[in-house]
């Protein structure tokens, strides 16, 4: 059982800025390397304390045989970050013999944690999915991940989080749920563990940080995000993760700033349209900055949706001490 690096763990458990990575392609799907590898790296230069690659913003298909991506991108982000002191998350997905191969690759680059996905598997019990847990878990540090059903999860119950919870080398959860409801099962259900609790609530980023969950004599927190709204003005969300995870603002002005946060999450992310265009919203803010050279997904369907790019324009407009175009600019003069 490969366990978690003590200096790994000690930063997951102080509250980790981790940007979900995109994928860099060419016009005709294959990757853009060179794009690839400088998104890690302005990913670094923004200040972030880690990386997960291969999960649902780097696009689920890549474990498509017709594409057979999964490597290369771990490969390309762990030799970006190097021997430097950051959290390498590799998603891990699909039945168990999937689910095995995703950890195999992510051991062999060296990644500290597998971010499971239970997404796909809606015909699996909850008890066959606790099952695929110990396997994996027996395999590398589990960081759990509760995706929601808009985009392939599936609802899964309190006494599922619980079971989770018990399993050896589950490290931390990632709630994706975007549903408070769902999100308070899964709280309640390891608040008495020590398992930490990061956000993936991109439309609710700030308000799940700042927010404390209590349950009787229990406190659970928060402590850090791994989200794929961290994959863009990325700077600029380093800025205000630090701020909240040091105390250096009133709550007034972060839920203000959390509501701010939220209508740009509602632009990218483009829930009134299923999140259909999410992944095409992300490529299509790093596509303006001179980050990426397109918005080409390996999902045909998936691709902006009519008055999403306006919405975007909008955003960026009204909230710009939250967009950081000056910061790129300069990292893309500066990056060789």
């Amino acid at each position: 059982m490969a366990q978690l690096k003590e200096h790994i763990k000690a930063l997951l458990q102080k509250g980790a800025f981790i940007p979900a990575h995109p994928l860099a392609l060419n016009e005709d799907l294959s990757i853009d390397e060179k794009s690839q590898r400088r998104l890690t790296r302005y990913y670094m230069a923004s200040g972030v304390d880690g990386v997960a690659v291969g999960v649902h913003t780097t696009q689920f298909e890549v474990r498509q045989p017709e594409f057979n991506y999964l490597e290369p991108v771990l490969r390309m982000a762990a030799e970006e970050v190097g021997d430097r002191p950051l959290i390498k998350v590799a998603g891990i997905c699909g039945p168990l013999k999937s689910a095995v191969k995703d950890a195999e690759l992510a051991l062999k680059y060296g990644y500290d944690l597998g971010l499971l996905s239970m997404g796909g598997l809606q015909n699996a019990t909850e008890q066959e999915l606790i099952e695929r847990t110990k396997v994996i878990a027996e395999m590398i540090p589990v960081f759990g991940f509760y995706l929601q059903p808009a985009v392939g999860g599936r609802v899964l119950s309190y006494d599922f989080w619980k079971a989770f919870a018990a399993i050896p080398n589950v490290q931390a959860i990632k709630v994706a749920a975007f549903n408070r409801y769902q999100t308070l099962d899964v709280v309640r259900a390891i608040a008495d563990t020590d398992i930490i609790l990061y956000t993936g609530n991109d439309d609710n980023i700030v308000a799940d940080l700042v927010t404390p969950y209590r349950f009787g004599e229990k406190e659970k927190r928060f402590i850090g995000g791994l989200l794929g709204h961290y994959a863009v003005w990325t700077h600029r969300s380093v800025e205000l993760f630090r701020r909240i995870r040091e105390g250096h603002a009133d709550l007034d002005t972060l839920l203000a700033t959390g509501i701010e946060v939220t209508d740009m999450n509602a632009a990218i992310f483009d829930p009134k349209n299923a999140f259909k265009g999410c992944i095409a919203g992300i490529h299509e803010v790093l596509r303006r900055q001179g980050l990426m050279k397109g918005i080409w997904c390996l999902n045909p369907h998936e691709k902006l949706s009519p008055g999403q790019a306006e919405e975007i324009t909008r955003v960026v407009n009204a909230y710009p001490h939250l967009v950081e175009d000056e910061f790129v600019k300069k990292f893309l003069e500066n990056d060789h």
